[in-house]
């Protein structure tokens, strides 16, 4: 193999409408995997549940809805992200070690600042709303 060509994985999938029915299925495959084995994203999806409900009632604009749905959605993204590194950690070695603990550290630091930026963007968009 010269150094131009890159192995391809057995794993890679399909092009055309094949790949995207198969991507879709992967990704309902995720959450449900995320949904049975990470506590933490049970958690978060309550709150995520009732944060869509209580934006979508309360008397704001549609893009404020939007952004506090929006914000909501990423601690899901950010907290899926993070399973996934935390599993790729685990499936290479079980060890403990120093590197494995700052790369699960690191994913739950991302997770935390989504916390702050969905904290700060429901207090500004409600305090500007009720208390202009």
């Amino acid at each position: 193999m010269s150094d131009q060509e890159q192995p391809i994985s057995e794993f890679k999938s399909k092009s055309g409408l094949r790949r995207i029915f198969s991507a879709f299925f992967y990704s309902i495959d995720g959450f449900r995997s995320a949904w049975i084995n990470e506590h933490a994203f049970r958690q978060e999806l309550v709150l995520v549940i009732v944060g869509v409900i209580v934006a979508l009632s309360l008397p704001v604009t549609a893009i404020e809805k939007l952004m506090m749905i929006s914000v909501l959605l990423l601690i899901l993204v950010v907290e899926l992200l993070n399973s996934a590194v935390e599993a790729v950690v685990d499936r290479v070695s079980l060890e403990r070690h120093t590197l494995s603990k700052n790369a699960k550290d690191f994913g739950s630091a991302a997770v935390l600042l989504t916390f702050f930026i969905a904290v700060g963007t429901w207090t500004v968009i409600l305090v500007n709303r009720f208390y202009p």
